[in-house]
């Protein structure tokens, strides 16, 4: 009778945010991040503002922003006024 071999884990990497650690899978982008914060909250992805690492990300470009483990993510509410 031969094993049958053990499935290979899923690469991950770990970011911070002001909710404490998040798991995403190798590869996540910013948006992608921010999707999974968002999830479960009736906050929209266009109604916050984000950050990594303490440089702002625009909107348009999160999908292409890749995440490192380690990275330090952060949404908020965009400072608006006159």
């Amino acid at each position: 009778m031969t094993a049958s071999p053990m499935p290979m884990p899923t690469p991950t990497l770990t970011v911070h945010t002001e909710r404490g650690p998040l798991a995403l899978p190798a590869g996540s982008t910013l948006a992608d991040a921010v999707e999974a914060l968002l999830t479960g909250t009736p906050t929209d992805a266009t109604q916050v503002a984000t950050a990594v690492n303490g440089s702002f990300v625009a909107r348009h470009a999160r999908s292409a922003h890749p995440l490192h483990d380690g990275d330090t993510v952060l949404c908020f509410s965009p400072i608006t006024g006159g």
